[in-house]
């Protein structure tokens, strides 16, 4: 309500069978399908499905589109269509992130998304390597949840991220002193 007793109303329109909500400037936000991290070996160091897959539709998916972008050249655009769906990606050092968006959301945006998730990784680990993504599969699983969610950006903030990531961090600690205080108390008890 402004001053003048009027009332302003803010209408979003939400499109379902798109999974897109439009906002009164009629932007668009992506909304993804799945994420992939694929090694240049073809192993698969990360999946995140939004929309609902078979196992047998899962193994096809990383079957067919790492064979796909695994064989592009480093000179080719990171957009490749696939199905009936847009596959963005993009190679920082030895793995492919790779984001399945609908044919008319934007490309550029998905990559931004996927650049924002590697800055929030570098920021975590120091700099993200391929060992930290397999030793540490739950963070970057975690870091992932925190930036997507339902397959939309939810959090553009890295250092809000960063703050949320380390409260889990240290919520994670205490229990883990906790459960080592518990345990030390029984075996006490038992001798």
């Amino acid at each position: 309500m402004d001053g003048n007793g009027e009332q302003w109303v803010i209408e979003i329109d939400v499109d379902w069978g798109k999974g897109a909500a439009m906002g009164l400037i009629g932007e668009v936000i992506a909304m993804i399908q799945f994420v992939l991290l694929i090694s240049r070996q073809g192993k698969v160091r990360l999946t995140k499905y939004y929309s609902p897959y078979t196992q047998k539709e899962r193994s096809k998916v990383l079957r067919e589109l790492s064979g796909v972008i695994l064989a592009r050249g480093p000179k080719l655009c990171n957009f490749v269509e696939w199905r009936e769906y847009k596959v963005v990606y993009k190679r920082y050092a030895s793995l492919y992130f790779c984001m399945c968006v609908d044919q008319d959301d934007n490309e550029l945006e998905v990559l931004e998304i996927i650049h924002h998730y590697v800055e929030i990784l570098d920021r975590y680990f120091g700099s993200v390597c391929e060992l930290d993504l397999i030793f540490n599969f739950h963070k970057a699983y975690y870091i992932l949840d925190e930036l997507l969610i339902a397959g939309e950006l939810q959090e553009s903030s890295k250092k809000t991220v960063a703050r949320l990531i380390a409260a889990q961090d240290s919520l994670v600690e205490t229990a883990k002193e906790q459960a080592s205080s518990i345990s030390n108390m029984i075996a006490q008890a038992t001798k």
